[in-house]
């Protein structure tokens, strides 16, 4: 496990393909993505949808072996890539990362991913204190200083597209999960607000809802999971959200449905339709090594 990157560290150490240019052979400029938590689940299989020939990559993740494998097989598909070690918690390490891929390439689609996920402890008691401030630190904040470090170079190009992922549990929150549908909602009002504000800029802003996709986070879910579907499946359904510059892409149909309609009910009666959905989140083993992702 890679330890956290301080405030005063060099930078993000990065890795490209050789030849790893942004411009193809044939010269003609390469659409660039930058994406974070790319190192398994949506992450991954997202990386590999959207790679193929005149797409650069750039990838950021903490877990160095799993994130090569990424490349690697996006490299497979025609994609340049280039990954780095970056924990979104730390700002200037994110920043400066973003201003350096942008540099060799301007950033076309810059995708919020990175994630992680906690829930009630063993008898249902409350989650833990440093559970809680991960969450927040990581799904939330992480995801917002993502944004902050290139919205105003694609406002001053009057283009480019954010996407944020977010859950169909930020539409909802689900009992066993408190913190984790806090951070969820919260990037779900953030989508849109900055949707409005960017939109007369030339920036589209994608929020994506996921219900339950099989991953190393949805293994330690134990509990009913209902229509949960596989990463790719879910890769290739936010994929054709971000081409088409949907406004917000949720998924499963029905799981999205039902917590947007269980809103509109009575209190007592929303609390019951998710009685079924009681589950216990085994403890993410990543975040005893350091208090970090």
């Amino acid at each position: 496990m890679e330890p956290r990157q301080g405030p005063h560290h060099e930078g993000p150490r990065v890795s490209a393909a050789a030849g790893g240019d942004p411009a193809s052979p044939s010269g003609v400029r390469l659409r660039t993505i930058a994406l974070t938590g790319a190192s398994s689940g949506i992450g991954a299989a997202l990386a590999a949808e959207l790679s193929g020939p005149g797409v650069r990559l750039a990838l950021a993740g903490r877990e160095a072996a799993r994130l090569e494998e990424v490349a690697a097989a996006c490299r497979g598909r025609g994609a340049v890539v280039e990954t780095a070690l970056v924990d979104v918690r730390d700002r200037p390490v994110l920043h400066a990362w973003l201003a350096a891929v942008d540099a060799a390439g301007e950033v076309d689609v810059l995708i919020a991913n990175a994630g992680v996920s906690a829930g009630l402890g063993p008898k249902k008691v409350r989650e833990r204190d440093e559970d809680v401030r991960r969450l927040v630190e990581v799904n939330l904040l992480g995801a917002i200083d993502t944004v902050s470090g290139l919205v105003e170079a694609m406002r001053a190009r009057g283009r480019g597209q954010i996407v944020i992922v977010a859950s169909v549990a930020g539409l909802r929150g689900y009992p066993a999960m408190p913190t984790y549908s806090a951070t969820k909602a919260a990037l779900i009002a953030y989508g849109e607000a900055i949707r409005g504000w960017l939109r007369p800029s030339g920036i589209a802003v994608t929020v994506v809802c996921p219900g339950f996709v099989t991953s190393p986070m949805s293994a330690r879910h134990k509990g009913s999971k209902p229509f949960e579907m596989p990463a790719d499946q879910a890769a290739r359904i936010i994929a054709r959200g971000i081409a088409r510059k949907r406004a917000i892409v949720s998924f499963p149909f029905l799981l999205a449905l039902g917590a947007r309609l269980s809103r509109l009910l009575p209190a007592a009666l929303s609390d019951r339709a998710f009685e079924p959905f009681a589950a216990r989140i085994e403890r993410d083993p990543r975040a005893d090594v350091d208090g970090r992702e």
